[in-house]
């Protein structure tokens, strides 16, 4: 490492993984005095012109005197960044700090030079790209703030580095060189530059996972059985159209074939490139395998063995050392622990995976971490009865295991433009970076539905990822404001995806019923109202309903401007009249196709023909592939996996806990809307080619549970369509906050503000609020009273009262002296001393409904706003939403109406309708605050009382401490283990 002199230590968490343009891995850290020879082989193999674009002359060797000044930094003024692949150099960056003079400088100079070198072999992959990033964090973080860059006018490469980079900038062109100088600041535009490189990299290192050229798998068995020969054979049966090699050291020398793959002792024996390696060999064994993997260029790995952090401490440290090894050699890894990978598309046909059968090819992407629930998932797509009927297909599934490299953010990056997925399911254990999951789902839902259960797990083990302290109930408030489709069950997961892969989504709540069974009618009539639907009336066709009854009235239905969604209900009939199964199931089909794009979903109760003649209404799978729809294979028994015990167990459970969970009852007076953005409601992709297809379910609860999640999810499509604005307010002092708020925290490392501070901070910002005055006599109570202004209230603020006036500490509109000397003997009285009491004395607010208000800074999820009514309802029922800051002025007006206690803010029967646009206003600004100002990381007003015109702010807390280091404005890195 650095010698003696050098002034800083080495900075190691300047270290990172970094996915690049091609899917591939590199490592980027400092250049230290240990790799001279590194530098001097890396420089050898740069071509003359890529090192006279460096040098502006030719260069064809360092000097020792170059190779010392390249590789002694002081971490400060003179820095080195290498990226690194297999250990050797690919690319290098470095910067030296300069004065305004343009000679070498120290702090307080805030500019540096900044030049770069990459290999011509790994030119346009985004190397450049991923450390001018990096550099710039580093040089931000040791006090500079420009940049500036010399470069020849041919060197359009690196000129469109630094251009594209998204910074503001200015060039100049002089003695014929290019002269580029930028901020490091970051800016909106670098941000989106960067996040938009983010995806395309980390979405084609999944594909190159899932649609690789030629697989080998290694551990394959010399006798039949074991995980690694039926992994080949899973691959074969399936028709992988590439190349497929089986690997085993123990195969006799004469083996030339194996189950028609061509058989080898090692990966490095295999004459031609291999993408993928699923690899079924013990963890002991696995290091070896790496590394005979990346010596041989393979791109990524499928790591079935178990024996990683699952298994306690040494797992976990042998997990931290795969994939540091595999990351060395540009490779990405599925798993350990992984159940594997599926791919449908029919120039891929991949099934590296346990599953002994290829699922059906269909239009669902799914994730799963545990293999026993992606198991069960597969078999509810796959099968017949039981769930949801019919044949549903999948387009890609992925079961990451241990996921201790590739995640579901990596693969959520993969489907968001991938054009076979119209519908994303995921059973997530654990959500590992909460701030980036909801940034890439909200982007993702925009364009398709995204359907996830959160299990109870923790984060796997092994994983170094920051943990939420924010309840389960705030992070799926979260999740749906992010446009996510929350559900308990597995059942619901693959229920509600099955209606948003091939119907339309609902234009509003207004649902239609009709069928042959009035108990079944009303059965789904209860069961919309319990979701928060707007059922009709039900009509009911009497047993004796013919297929052309039902036909006539879907047709009606459709047709009818007051509903949006239509449920049809039906049960077995007698009578030579009744319709058969598939008779039934086409007048249905025909009747959905030709009438207005509205979702259509059956409840069927034991009539399994007429699921199996709807199994094509319910199919994902493209039109244009019908000629799959009638292959034998395609309709071939369930996996065998679906019959294992494991999967019959979760199939269980699921039922089990599938009781639905109703919203609470549609209160008497109803909560006005937020304001809607104008124009009709998107559908998922795919939906108008297959909008006759009708999904169907074998109970009420279940169809009308799927469709309240369409509403819902059709309803913030709509939003998210017009998200709002932060708006901008004239009399807000955001740089006096930020000198307040700096001299605060001068004092120490975190504190919480006094009362005078408090409402100091708060009024930059336009909160306000009302005085209340120390008493600690009866003396001193009179006399504030007398200042304020009779009528007046008498608070005791000791922390076991403060907001309990159900426990007697708060007297309330006295109005004269007589009353509060009164009051302020029967509160001493009942509690102790005025010293253990803290009494306050405040004029009295207008009547209102009191509510609170708090900010936090949470260190995985950011900040989040939320809201709710004062007492009971929010500390006994927990009713409190929640939405990520900043909010937008829709976002406001949504979080008012969020709670369940919203009509008591407008007029529940028959009071006065409070001011809600001045509490929208003081969650904005308050919004503001805690966005504007990170260091303020908790704020909570409460009570609010909202009256019909205004609102009263009677108490108040703030907490500063240094912010929480914000990982999403960094540069691109890959988790850290």
């Amino acid at each position: 490492m650095q010698s003696a002199p050098d002034r800083h230590e080495y900075p190691a968490h300047w270290e990172a993984d970094v996915v690049l343009r091609d899917g591939g891995t590199a490592r980027i850290r400092p250049i230290t005095v240990d790799d001279a020879e590194r530098l001097v082989n890396f420089y050898e193999q740069v071509s003359d012109e890529s090192k006279y674009y460096r040098f502006f002359a030719p260069y064809p060797r360092l000097s020792a005197k170059d190779v010392h000044r390249f590789t002694h930094h002081d971490f400060v003024d003179r820095v080195g960044l290498a990226a690194t692949v297999g250990g050797e150099f690919i690319a290098t960056v470095r910067y030296d700090r300069i004065g305004a003079d343009g000679m070498p400088a120290s702090a307080p100079a805030d500019e540096a030079e900044v030049a770069f070198l990459v290999q011509d072999a790994h030119q346009g992959r985004g190397v450049a790209s991923a450390l001018l990033e990096h550099i710039g964090a580093v040089a931000r973080e040791r006090g500079i703030r420009r940049f500036a860059a010399e470069v020849l006018p041919a060197n359009s490469k690196m000129i469109k580095v630094f251009t594209d980079a998204g910074y503001t900038q200015k060039r100049s062109f002089e003695d014929g060189v290019v002269r580029l100088e930028f901020d490091l600041e970051p800016t909106e535009r670098s941000l989106a530059v960067q996040r938009a490189r983010e995806q395309r990299a980390e979405a084609r290192s999944v594909r190159r996972l899932l649609a690789p050229g030629s697989v080998a798998v290694v551990g394959v068995g010399r006798v039949p059985g074991g995980v690694g020969r039926g992994v080949l054979g899973n691959l074969r049966d399936a028709g992988f159209t590439g190349r497929l090699y089986a690997v085993n050291k123990a195969f006799p020398e004469d083996l030339k074939e194996i189950d028609g793959a061509p058989a080898h002792r090692s990966v490095g024996e295999i004459a031609g490139h291999v993408d993928l390696a699923v690899v079924a060999v013990p963890a002991e064994h696995v290091p070896e395998v790496v590394a005979e993997c990346g010596e041989h260029g393979v791109q990524g790995l499928v790591v079935l063995a178990a024996g990683y952090a699952e298994s306690g401490p040494e797992g976990r440290e042998r997990q931290r050392a795969l994939v540091r090894h595999a990351r060395a050699y540009g490779m990405r890894i599925i798993g350990p622990n992984a159940f594997g990978i599926v791919n449908t598309a029919p120039t891929v046909r991949l099934n590296a995976s346990l599953a002994p059968e290829m699922p059906r090819p269909g239009r669902i992407g799914l994730f799963a971490q545990s293999g026993a629930i992606g198991v069960a998932l597969l078999s509810r797509l796959h099968r017949r009865g039981g769930g949801v009927t019919g044949v549903t297909g999948v387009s890609t599934f992925v079961s990451s295991g241990n996921r201790a490299d590739v995640s579901g953010n990596d693969v959520l990056q993969y489907w968001y433009d991938d054009p076979d997925t119209d519908v994303v399911l995921m059973y997530l254990e654990s959500i590992g970076n909460p701030r980036k999951f909801t940034r890439l789902a909200r982007r993702t839902a925009a364009a398709k539905p995204l359907v996830v259960v959160q299990g109870a797990g923790s984060a796997p083990q092994g994983h170094a990822v920051r943990a939420t302290r924010l309840p389960p109930a705030t992070v799926s408030a979260l999740l749906r404001q992010a446009g996510v489709i929350r559900v308990e069950t597995i059942t619901e997961l693959v229920d509600t995806g099955l209606l948003l892969a091939r119907q339309p989504l609902p234009n509003g709540p207004r649902v239609a019923i009709l069928g042959n069974s009035e108990s079944l009618g009303l059965l789904t009539y209860d069961a919309c109202l319990s979701q928060g639907l707007r059922p009709l009336r039900p009509q009911d066709l009497t047993t004796q309903a013919t297929a052309e009854d039902f036909h006539a009235a879907l047709a009606r239905a459709l047709a009818d401007d007051t509903c949006d969604a239509v449920v049809v209900t039906a049960i077995p009939a007698i009578g030579e009249a009744s319709p058969g199964d598939a008779e039934l199931a086409e007048a249905l089909r025909t009747a959905a196709a030709a009438g207005p794009a509205k979702p259509v979903l059956v409840v069927h109760v034991e009539i399994g023909g007429l699921a199996e003649a709807l199994s094509a209404a319910s199919s994902t799978a493209p039109r244009a592939r019908a000629a799959a729809a009638t292959d034998p294979q395609a309709h071939s028994d369930p996996p065998r996996a679906a019959e294992s015990h494991t999967a019959d167990a979760h199939t269980a459970d699921a039922h089990t806990a599938d009781a639905p969970a109703p919203d609470a009852a549609a209160p008497d007076t109803p909560v006005p809307p937020a304001p809607q953005p104008p124009g009709s409601v998107p559908s998922p992709a795919g939906a108008s080619e297959g909008a006759h297809l009708i999904p169907a379910y074998p109970a009420a609860e279940r169809a009308v549970r799927a469709l309240s999640e369409a509403v819902k999810y059709a309803h913030w499509r709509r939003e998210a369509a017009d998200p709002g604005k932060v708006p901008e307010y004239d009399d807000i002092d955001e740089r006096g906050a930020a000198e307040l708020i700096d001299g605060l925290l001068a004092r120490g490392q975190g504190l919480t503000l006094g009362a005078d501070e408090t409402r100091e901070l708060l009024g930059r910002y336009g909160v306000h609020l009302r005085p209340a005055v120390p008493s600690p006599t009866p003396d001193e109570a009179a006399r504030a009273a007398g200042a304020l202004g009779y009528p007046v209230a008498l608070k005791a603020t000791a922390p076991h009262l403060r907001h309990r006036a159900d426990l007697g500490g708060v007297r309330l509109d006295l109005a004269d002296e007589e009353q509060l000397r009164r009051s302020y003997a029967e509160l001493t009285e009942m509690f102790g001393s005025a010293e253990e009491l803290r009494p306050v004395v405040q004029a009295m607010a207008p009547r209102g409904v009191d509510t609170v208000v708090r900010a936090v800074i949470d260190p995985a999820a950011g900040a989040v706003l939320s809201f709710g009514l004062a007492g009971a309802a929010s500390q006994l029922l927990g009713d409190m939403a929640h939405r990520l800051v900043p909010v937008t002025d829709r976002d406001a007006a949504s979080l008012v109406r969020s709670i369940r206690t919203a009509p008591l803010l407008f007029g529940w029967r028959g009071s006065a309708a409070v001011d809600t646009p001045a509490l929208e206003e003081l969650l904005l600004r308050v919004s503001r605050l805690v966005d504007d100002h990170p260091e303020v990381v908790a704020v909570t007003l409460e009570p609010v009382v909202v009256a019909p015109h205004g609102l009263s702010v009677l108490g108040a807390s703030v907490r500063l401490a240094p912010p929480p280091a914000r990982d999403d404005l960094g540069p691109r890195t890959l988790p850290v283990y």
